[in-house]
């Protein structure tokens, strides 16, 4: 699917503000509500919109640390340790990244005692770990909502 600058300007307001109606999106766009809505199905059809989601402030609910890892894995247990990873309530997000069998993973949980729950209770305890690097967040700068086109 080629996108055009009209299915950029759509893509750009529901990534500002993924509750946009239709209509609105067709007045700002000078478009009808009828066009907008079958771009966006276009969109997603293709792929391009995978979904709309909400985005929750973390520390709202409680869940007042931020922690990312690298975690290399022996080749031959880098899916199973990533699927038991992402299957774990306490992690937001896992990939896989180049390197040497890296997952690059961030948790959120409670409290720094949860932290050290999930990191020797939860992580460590997984076969085919060889080494664990992790970052405690302080202060969030930027985080990603969408993208900007």
């Amino acid at each position: 699917m080629k996108i055009d600058d009209i299915d950029r300007k759509i893509l750009q307001l529901l990534t500002e503000n993924g509750r946009l109606s239709y209509a609105d999106i067709g007045k700002q766009l000078n478009l009808s509500r009828v066009a907008v809505r079958e771009r966006v199905h276009q969109l997603m059809n293709h792929g391009v919109i995978e979904k709309f989601s909400v985005v929750i402030n973390s520390e709202k609910i409680g869940k007042h640390v931020s922690a990312f890892f690298e975690v290399d894995c022996e080749p031959a247990y880098l899916v199973e340790v990533a699927q038991k990873l992402a299957d774990n309530p306490s992690v937001a997000s896992c990939y896989q990244m180049t390197g040497p069998s890296t997952l690059h993973m961030h948790v959120l949980v409670d409290d720094f005692s949860s932290l050290e729950h999930f990191i020797n209770n939860e992580l460590y305890n997984l076969e085919g770990i060889t080494r664990v690097e992790s970052n405690i967040l302080l202060r969030r700068f930027k985080s990603r909502n969408g993208l900007k086109l």
